[in-house]
C-alpha cells in the first residue's frame, strides 16, 4: 500500500487526486514533529507547506521516502543535500502561484508610488490631503528585477502596457528573456533602475544578499520590492537607506524577522514601529503568493508531478 503523510493542511484537490491514484493518506496537519514517528516509518510520501523543517533527523526516521511534495514555490524549509543522500525526489509547485504573486508585486508597487494605502488611512481619520499624496508614476522608469524564474518573469509580463524599460540579471541563466525584457548585469541592472524587484530564491548564497554594500551601488534613489524569502534582505539595511535617501521606498511582503515557519514574527527590533509606520513603507504579511485560485492551482501542479514519476 502506498502511503502518504500529510504534516500541513495543502489542497483538498491533491490530497484526493493521490488518493484516486492508490495512495493512502494519513493527515496529520497539527502533530507534533515529536510525535510523527510511527506514521513517517511507513510512508513513501511526505505533503508540506512550513509548519515543520525536514532535517536530516527528520529523514532518517522516514526510510521508506520516495519523495517530499511542497505546497508551494521554496524548498528551503527541506534539507536536499540529506533527501539527495537518500534518494529522494523534491516537488514544489511554482507554475501554480506565479499569477497571485506577479499581480501583488504590481499592486504593491502601484500602491506605494501613488501613495494609495497612506491617502487612505488618512481619510479614515477624517483628512482630505491632496498635495502631500502626489504620486510618482512608472512610465518612462526603468525597471530591475533580480531573478528570473517563474515569478520574476511572471512580475515582468505584468509590466508590459505601463511604458517601462525592464531590465533582469539572473546569475544562472542566458538566454532567458522575452523580447521586451533586457538581459544584464547586476552592476547594470542596480545603476539603471528606478525601481528593484527581488525574486531570488532563499540560499545560503543570497541569504542578506540586499545590504548595504549592494544598496551603495543604486544610483536612482529606487522602490524597492521584495515578495521572494525575508532572509534574503537585511531590513535594518533598506530602512536606514531609506532614511538616507538611498531608497525612494520599500514595499515587502516578506521581511527578516519572520519565523521559520512563515507564520508570525519573531521579537521585533527597537526600529521596527517607526519602519512600519512610515509612509515609504509598505509591508504584506507573506500573502503575494495565495490567492483564491493559487492553491487548486499549485495543487494541481503538484499532484501531475508527483503522479509523472510515482503514479
Amino acid at each position: 500500500m502506498k502511503r502518504v503523510l500529510a504534516i500541513d493542511s495543502t489542497d483538498a484537490g491533491l490530497e484526493s487526486g493521490l488518493e484516486s491514484a492508490g495512495f493512502t493518506v494519513l493527515r496529520e496537519y497539527q502533530t507534533s514533529e515529536a510525535d510523527l514517528g510511527p506514521s513517517l516509518a511507513e510512508v513513501q510520501g511526505l505533503l508540506l507547506r512550513s509548519r515543520i523543517r525536514i532535517s536530516s533527523a527528520f529523514l532518517e526516521r522516514a526510510p521508506q521516502l520516495k519523495w517530499i511534495g511542497r505546497l508551494g514555490s521554496g524548498v528551503e524549509n527541506i534539507d536536499h543535500e540529506a533527501a539527495k543522500a537518500q534518494g529522494i525526489r523534491l516537488f514544489s509547485a511554482p507554475e501554480g502561484n506565479r499569477t497571485s504573486l506577479g499581480e501583488h508585486a504590481m499592486g504593491m508597487l502601484l500602491a506605494l508610488a501613488h501613495r494609495i494605502v497612506t491617502s487612505n488611512q488618512e481619510v479614515l481619520q477624517g483628512e482630505w490631503n491632496r498635495a502631500s499624496n502626489t504620486g510618482w508614476e512608472l512610465e518612462g522608469s526603468t525597471v530591475g528585477i533580480i531573478g528570473f524564474g517563474h515569478m520574476g518573469s511572471a512580475f515582468a509580463q505584468r509590466l508590459q502596457g505601463f511604458g517601462v524599460r525592464i531590465l533582469a540579471y539572473d546569475k544562472y541563466k542566458t538566454g532567458y528573456a522575452p523580447s521586451y525584457v533586457s538581459e544584464c548585469s547586476l552592476k547594470h541592472v542596480l545603476a539603471q533602475s528606478d525601481v528593484l524587484s527581488f525574486h531570488l530564491p532563499l540560499t545560503e548564497e543570497t541569504q542578506g544578499f540586499v545590504k548595504s554594500k549592494l544598496l551603495g551601488h543604486c544610483s536612482n534613489k529606487p522602490i524597492l520590492l521584495n515578495t521572494s524569502r525575508g532572509a534574503v534582505i537585511r531590513t535594518k539595511d533598506v530602512w536606514e537607506a531609506i532614511q538616507s535617501g538611498q531608497l525612494r521606498g520599500a514595499a515587502l511582503d516578506v521581511v527578516d524577522v519572520e519565523k521559520r515557519s512563515l507564520e508570525g514574527l519573531e521579537a521585533l527590533p527597537a526600529w521596527w514601529k517607526e519602519f512600519i509606520h512610515d509612509p515609504r513603507v509598505l509591508i504584506t504579511p507573506h500573502i503575494a503568493g495565495w490567492s483564491e485560485q493559487s492553491f487548486p492551482k499549485m495543487g494541481q501542479v503538484l499532484l501531475r508531478k508527483i503522479l509523472h514519476e510515482f503514479a
